[in-house]
């Protein structure tokens, strides 16, 4: 069991029921999630020591989502309180030929506005083997940003394995802000996750492939993948590949490399998708577990691949499995039958 240390924030999500949209609804879930909390609830799911670190306002609207960590086995214990509010967001599920849409409120959240002396990362990283951070984290404010970089450099003082999904977000800020910020902080990373449009608006590197014609075969990527290796160092270099055919419907496969050799998983076809919303979070909890328990590369991008296609066929943020349900269909177990 490894010691986890995730960081970013924690958001309530306000949702229609079903596939309702926002106009008709009067009834509404609300459920916490956020980016790398719910890389923290994957990793407690398959039996390691996970730390979740933001910061989250005093009043009962923040203890719902310290809550909601706590309920999975998550640790909660370096979560700083304070601030005036949680930042929202607003998910509608979208079917068929109609996307799926969010809207954030999140401006001025607690941890939007949290400063360097909120966090002792030092004694965070302490005794910890990874720590895992997206892009979207340091999207969210200059302060957050500038935490994630001194997290990153109190990882790096005590030889923690770091990762990062790059996780563009264009509601956020722009490919010009997010390759000036993420660049500087790629030298900390050790496993890069990604998909083609991150890599492109993230750090400026674009792939030889139509990805949204359907065209995602590995031999686009081999060539980005080199150079982001050779550029920032990575040990490891990671994309999804989803092929959107509708809001219910997609095709899910991965590419790894090691700066050897490149292995590419088997396509999973997804349909119908229940909740795609912590689909590439999924993705990056199971790599982790991967790349923390198996033996090759390519058995730790299958157990990433099949962990995240689960997830899209559960509702909320969180994805609910255990590591032997993911290791079956990794192991080729999709039919769905009833297990009496």
């Amino acid at each position: 069991m490894a010691r986890i240390i995730t960081f970013g924030e924690l958001m309530l999500r306000i949702s229609p029921i079903g596939n309702n949209r926002f106009i008709q609804s009067e009834t509404f879930n609300l459920t916490p999630g956020g980016g790398e909390a719910n890389v923290a609830i994957s990793c407690a799911n398959y039996g390691h020591d996970v730390c979740f670190v933001t910061k989250l306002p005093k009043h009962e609207i923040g203890q719902i989502a310290v809550n909601a960590m706590r309920r999975y086995g998550v640790d909660t214990k370096y979560i700083t309180r304070g601030g005036d509010r949680i930042g929202l967001y607003y998910a509608e599920t979208g079917a068929a030929m109609r996307p799926s849409k969010v809207i954030y409120d999140r401006a001025h959240s607690a941890i939007a506005d949290a400063l360097p002396e909120d966090f002792d990362f030092d004694a965070i990283m302490k005794g910890a083997d990874w720590f895992h951070w997206s892009g979207i984290t340091p999207a969210i404010s200059d302060r957050a940003a500038e935490l994630t970089r001194l997290a990153c450099e109190a990882a790096k003082r005590q030889n923690v394995t770091i990762s990062v999904d790059l996780n563009f977000r264009k509601k956020l800020w722009t490919s010009e802000k997010a390759i000036s910020i993420m660049r500087p902080l790629m030298k900390y990373v050790d496993v890069c996750i990604g998909n083609e449009e991150d890599a492109e608006l993230c750090l400026g590197f674009k792939p030889d492939a139509d990805v949204e014609g359907g065209q995602t075969d590995a031999a686009g990527y081999e060539g980005i993948f080199r150079q982001m290796m050779k550029e920032f160092g990575f040990k490891y270099v990671v994309s999804t590949l989803r092929e959107s055919f509708s809001a219910s419907h997609n095709g899910w496969k991965a590419l790894i490399y090691n700066g050897k050799e490149f292995y590419e998983s088997k396509r999973y076809d997804i349909l119908p998708i229940i909740d795609r919303v912590g689909g590439g979070d999924s993705f990056s909890g199971g790599l982790i577990h991967g790349l923390l328990t198996k033996q090759t590369q390519g058995e730790a991008l299958e157990f990433a691949v099949a962990a995240s296609a689960l997830k899209h066929t559960i509702n909320g943020d969180f994805n609910l499995v255990s590591e032997a349900e993911v290791e079956s269909l990794a192991g080729g177990n999709a039919n769905g039958r009833v297990q009496r």
